[in-house]
């Protein structure tokens, strides 16, 4: 436990020297939004049918952003190679480095999601259930994009190749949130939509960190 809490202090530490980075994924959330708001038009009604799909992919755009640094700066300054050394199982190392991602990145576009919301005309009635999909959801982003980050140490090119990996698998987390909104909208309980994402989220907690650790070994063979 010392070492995992120190691992999180260290990583903790280095993501509040690169806070610009945070910063760029909320800004590009909130832009991409404001873009499909202008590009949509004012009408309320469009806005409102449309918000919860334009949040959810900008998102999700936003998330991969800083995915492929993940593990990049550890690849490039030779820490990689310590933290598969180390004493402490390497699937709790990326577990707590996939958790400081989410803090960084998945939690601010969170607390961002509400004032998207009203620019975007949702209705109030389905910003509870949508909030509750990007508490399932986000997390879901950081463990899924982990594999592919740690799959494309090295290669050039590697956001796009990223972008290519991990957009495809993330197709049902955006379609199960965005049904959970749309249900509320039409008189129907989320709970179904709701429990699958919670169903993805554990699938993916408990398999992620494994396959992520094994291709960061094959990283550094």
């Amino acid at each position: 436990m010392k070492g995992l809490m120190a691992i999180f202090r260290r990583e903790l530490r280095l993501a509040m020297r690169q806070s610009t980075d945070s910063a760029m994924v909320v800004a590009f959330f909130i832009i991409a939004v404001v873009l499909f708001a202008f590009g949509v038009g004012p009408e309320p009604n469009m806005l409102a049918k449309i918000g919860p799909g334009v949040i959810w992919v900008a998102a999700l755009l936003a998330a991969m952003l800083s995915m492929d640094r993940l593990f990049q700066s550890d690849h490039d300054d030779g820490t990689l190679e310590l933290l598969v050394l180390a004493p402490v199982a390497l699937e709790l190392t990326v577990c707590v480095k996939i958790l400081v991602h989410w803090l960084t990145t998945g939690l601010p576009l969170i607390i961002a999601a509400p004032l998207l919301f009203v620019m975007m005309n949702v209705p109030t009635e389905i910003w509870p259930v949508m909030l509750y999909t990007l508490l399932l959801g986000t997390p879901v982003l950081s463990l899924i994009g982990s594999v592919g980050a740690a799959l494309v140490l090295g290669a050039r090119r590697g956001g796009v190749l990223l972008s290519l990996l991990v957009l495809p698998l993330l197709i049902p987390v955006l379609i199960f949130a965005v049904g959970a909104g749309d249900a509320v909208l039409f008189g129907q309980g989320a709970k179904a939509n709701l429990l699958l994402l919670g169903g993805m989220f554990l699938a993916s907690l408990a398999l992620a960190p494994w396959a992520t650790a094994q291709a960061l070994r094959e990283a550094v063979a």
